[in-house]
């Protein structure tokens, strides 16, 4: 009960804090107050799935090795990747995934442009390509507790990281330092460009260049790869308790 009203306390003050900054301006560089409230919905839409189904497991994954309980998993006639990933469900943060289809389906009626099946359909995948990519780094990051031990740094990761996340792209440009950090968040460790794309593609906003949707689909396919790869790898090297 106390998660659900924090959840709901964050929600209308963030709400709130931009609805004040809106009256103020009419844009955000090229997002206006529905459109704005169209990405956040789609950052909280990530944001929910990915701490609803796959946080508690990866933020567990030190237990497990510390308490011999991976030895268990390894046993089991399914894959260890799979079964540490979705053994928990957070409950608490379906509602974070209410709230962010409601602030979504309120922007998409405010922005007041024709909503095409197709750009819902890129949407979606859009969505599970930014899902997948958090998710990735998530079980690289917790795949390392067989090297380090307990990984505190998981948590403060996924915070610093969904920062960056929480603005556009487009929100860092300006100035040297803003767009060596769009830059790197975008191509080299894409976080604003896995939220910004979807965004832009659901509400019917110009992306350049046009071939971001795809990246964006690719970065989501590469990480999973690249996170398999880390943590089969990282496996390998586990010592099991019994040994």
């Amino acid at each position: 009960m106390i998660t659900l009203v924090t959840r709901g306390f964050w929600f209308g003050v963030q709400i709130l804090l931009f609805d004040l900054i809106y009256r103020q301006v009419p844009q955000i560089n090229d997002w206006s107050r529905a459109e704005y409230f169209g990405f956040m919905a789609t950052g909280m839409l990530v944001n929910s799935i990915v701490e609803a189904f796959f946080m508690p497991n990866c933020a567990r994954f030190s237990e497990l090795i510390r308490t011999g309980d991976l030895d268990f998993a390894l046993l089991k006639p399914i894959d260890t990747q799979f079964l540490v990933s979705l053994e928990k469900l957070e409950l608490a943060m379906i509602s974070q995934l209410l709230f962010a289809g409601g602030l979504l389906a309120y922007s998409v009626l405010q922005v007041g442009r024709p909503i095409q099946p197709l750009a819902v359909l890129m949407y979606l995948l859009l969505i599970v390509a930014a899902v997948t990519f958090f998710y990735s780094l998530m079980i690289g990051l917790a795949a390392t507790s067989i090297f380090f031990g307990r990984n505190q740094g998981l948590l403060d990761f996924w915070f610093y990281v969904t920062i960056f996340a929480r603005y556009p792209s487009s929100i860092y440009s300006g100035s040297p330092t803003g767009e060596v950090l769009r830059f790197i968040f975008s191509y080299v460790l894409p976080i604003l460009l896995v939220i910004t794309v979807p965004a832009r593609v659901l509400l019917g906003k110009t992306l350049e260049p046009g071939w971001l949707s795809g990246l964006t689909l690719l970065a989501g396919i590469a990480s999973f790869l690249a996170a398999r790869f880390v943590f089969h790898w990282s496996l390998r090297h586990y010592r099991s308790a019994s040994s």
